[in-house]
């Protein structure tokens, strides 16, 4: 596969995620709510959806990993926002929530990522 193709993919799927995970954000915008939910969804769903994308399309350059996995779910989730809002926790003195927002976003990320390689395994079976 050419690199130009590779790259199509990618950012073709990495829009299409950017713009999902934009609207997610942009629906929760008029909750007020002292838990990040919005992007605490989507890392949690595209983590689920990724274990699902790797054990399905096994080859690294597979046009649908590109285009879903690296691209699409690439952009969906976000662990820079992940990280500022961990640090705006901090900053509002909502220690006990700042502590614990990375440990159970990454812990129910794994426990998403092996759910979705366990379902996708089964799905091939």
């Amino acid at each position: 596969m050419s690199h130009a193709r590779s790259a199509a993919l990618v950012l073709v799927g990495g829009a299409v995620g950017t713009l999902g995970r934009h609207g997610v954000a942009e629906s929760w915008a008029a909750s007020s709510s002292v838990w990040p939910w919005p992007t605490f969804v989507v890392n949690i769903v595209g983590s689920l959806a990724l274990g699902l994308v790797v054990v399905r399309m096994t080859r690294p350059d597979h046009d649908g990993r590109l285009l879903l996995g690296t691209g699409l779910l690439g952009g969906f989730t976000t662990y820079s926002a992940f990280a500022i809002e961990t640090d705006r926790l901090f900053r509002d003195d909502r220690l006990v929530l700042a502590v614990l927002y990375p440990p159970i976003t990454v812990t129910l990320g794994i426990v998403a990522a092996v759910a979705g390689m366990l379902l996708g395994r089964r799905q091939i079976a």
